[in-house]
C-alpha cells in the first residue's frame, strides 16, 4: 500500500496578486496541519478535488460622516498637513466643574491673582512635536454628558473672546517635557496660561451670592465649559501634529493661583467623567488622492485608505461564497500590505478593527471578532478570518466583505494607506484559506 493512502486530503486556497484561487491538494502524513476533527471525521468521508477558480478582490474607501466623538478615552488637539490625506484639525469642548462647592475666596479687594493655568496631561501624539497656536473660548450653550455628539458638530462661543493670556498663544507641544507643579515633577502636560481677568470674573461671581457656585449643577448651568482649539493657519506639507490628552486625570484641570493677605492659595476647576466633552474634527481630503478614491471607488483597486473620524477601508471577496458547504475551515488569513516608510511620522496604527455590515444596504456595523495586527517588518496587516469564513459557509452570516478602520477610529488621528490589487508596488493583498471537505 502506498504510504500516503491513509492521509487526510487538504486544500489550500491562495488569493494571490492575480487573485486566482488555486486549489492545492496537500498530502499531510508527514506535516501536521491541524488536529481539528481528528477522531471525529471518518477518513472515508473525506473528498478531494482540484481546480482553479477566478475571483475579483474589490478594494475601496468610503467616508463615514457620523462618527460619535463624545466622552472618548481622551481628547484631541492640534493640526497637521498630511501630504496624502490633506489637512487635519482637532479641537475639543469640555465642561469644567468645581473641586468644592461654594468656594470662599475671601476679601477680593486684597486678592492678587498670580496666574490661571489650564493643564492638560499628554497621553500621546500623532505627527510631530513643535509649536502650535492655541486659543481657548468660553462655550455659549448647554451640552450634556448623557447626549451624543458627533465629530462634525460645533458649539457656539459665548463672547468670541480668546481667554489665553495675551502674547502666550504660541506653545510648544512636547510629550517629553518636564512639568513641575508646586515643586513636584508630574507627568508631562500642556500648560495653557489664561487671562487673570477671566479668573477674577469667576471669583467675583462666586462671591456675588447669585448661587451659581453653590454646587456643580448650578455652576455648569452658569459656565457652560471651554472650547480649546488651535489656529495654525497654512502649514507646510508633512508638518504639524495631533496631541492626545487625558482630561480624566486628576492633574488635568484649570487652576487659579492667588494670594490672600499675602498667603499663597489655589483653587481647582476639575474635569472628570461627569464632565461632558467631545472632539470636533475637520478633515479636508478634497484635493488629494484620498478624495479621488472617495469620489470614484474604482481607483481603490490601486490604493485605498482609512482615517480616524473619516474614511473606512472596504475589502470584498465574493469568491468565498463558492467554497463547499461541507468545508471545515482550518485557516483563513488576510494579508493587507501598506505603503509606509519606517521613518515617516504618520505611521499606521498597531491594530485595525475588522467589521462587516449587518445586512445589505445597511450602514450599521458589527465586529467579526478579529483584529488586524500590523507587522512593521513586512509592512502589512494580518487578519485571522477563520471564524468569519466558517460562519459564511455555515450560513450564519451573509458575506458583505470587511470594513477596516483604525482601532481607535473615534479617538485618534491614525491614517493608513493600503496597497490595492492593482498597485504598482510589489506587495499585494492576499487571502489564504486552508480547509477540509467532508
Amino acid at each position: 500500500m502506498n504510504k500516503f493512502s491513509t492521509a487526510l486530503w487538504r486544500k489550500s486556497f491562495t488569493l494571490a496578486a492575480t487573485f486566482l484561487l488555486i486549489v492545492l491538494v496537500i498530502f499531510s502524513c508527514k506535516k501536521k496541519e491541524s488536529t481539528l476533527g481528528q477522531g471525529i471525521i471518518d477518513q472515508s468521508e473525506l473528498l478531494s478535488s482540484d481546480g482553479v477558480d477566478t475571483f475579483s478582490l474589490k478594494t475601496y474607501s468610503y467616508f463615514d460622516d457620523s462618527v460619535g466623538s463624545d466622552n472618548a478615552p481622551f481628547v484631541l488637539l492640534g493640526s497637521y498637513n498630511d501630504p496624502i490625506f490633506g489637512t487635519v484639525t482637532n479641537e475639543f469642548y469640555t465642561q469644567i466643574r468645581l473641586s468644592g462647592n461654594a468656594p470662599d475666596f475671601g476679601d477680593l479687594s486684597t486678592v492678587i491673582i498670580d496666574s490661571v493655568i489650564l493643564g492638560l496631561e499628554y497621553i500621546g501624539f500623532y505627527g510631530e512635536t513643535g509649536t502650535q497656536t492655541v486659543e481657548v473660548y468660553e462655550i455659549g450653550e448647554d451640552f450634556y454628558v448623557d447626549s451624543t455628539y458627533y465629530s462634525f458638530q460645533t458649539l457656539t462661543d459665548a463672547t468670541g473672546t480668546d481667554l489665553v493670556l495675551s502674547g502666550m498663544n504660541n506653545l510648544n507641544f512636547d510629550t517629553e517635557n518636564t512639568t513641575v507643579i508646586g515643586g513636584d515633577t508630574v507627568d508631562a502636560q500642556l500648560r495653557i496660561p489664561l487671562d487673570t481677568n477671566f479668573a477674577r470674573a469667576l471669583m467675583v461671581e462666586a462671591q456675588s451670592g447669585n448661587g451659581n457656585f453653590v454646587d456643580n449643577d448650578a455652576f455648569v448651568s452658569y459656565f457652560k465649559g471651554l472650547h480649546i482649539k488651535t489656529n495654525n493657519g497654512l502649514q507646510s506639507s508633512g508638518t504639524g501634529g495631533i496631541f492626545y490628552f487625558n482630561v480624566n486625570d486628576p492633574l488635568s484641570q484649570m487652576t487659579i493661583y492667588y494670594r490672600l493677605a499675602g498667603e499663597s492659595k489655589s483653587f481647582n476647576f476639575i474635569i472628570n467623567s461627569n464632565s461632558a466633552d467631545f472632539n470636533q474634527v475637520t478633515l479636508d481630503n478634497s484635493t488629494t488622492s484620498v478624495g479621488a478614491v472617495l469620489a470614484d471607488s474604482t481607483l481603490g483597486q490601486i490604493e485605498y485608505y482609512t482615517q480616524s473620524f473619516g474614511s473606512r477601508a472596504r475589502v470584498i471577496f465574493d469568491g468565498i461564497n463558492n467554497l463547499p458547504k461541507t468545508a471545515v475551515i482550518h485557516k483563513a488569513v488576510l494579508e493587507l500590505p501598506v505603503s509606509y516608510q519606517s521613518n515617516d511620522n504618520l505611521h499606521p496604527g498597531v491594530n485595525v478593527s475588522v467589521a462587516t455590515f449587518i445586512e445589505s444596504g445597511s450602514t450599521d456595523l458589527f465586529s467579526v471578532n478579529s483584529i488586524g495586527e500590523y507587522n512593521d517588518f513586512t509592512k502589512k496587516y494580518e487578519i485571522d478570518l477563520r471564524s468569519y469564513v466558517q460562519a459564511v459557509i455555515n450560513g450564519d452570516i451573509e458575506n458583505h466583505g470587511l470594513v477596516l478602520s483604525p482601532i481607535l477610529h473615534n479617538t485618534s488621528s491614525i491614517r493608513i494607506v493600503f496597497n490595492g490589487p492593482n498597485t504598482g508596488n510589489k506587495a499585494k493583498p492576499k487571502l489564504t484559506i486552508l480547509y477540509t471537505e467532508f
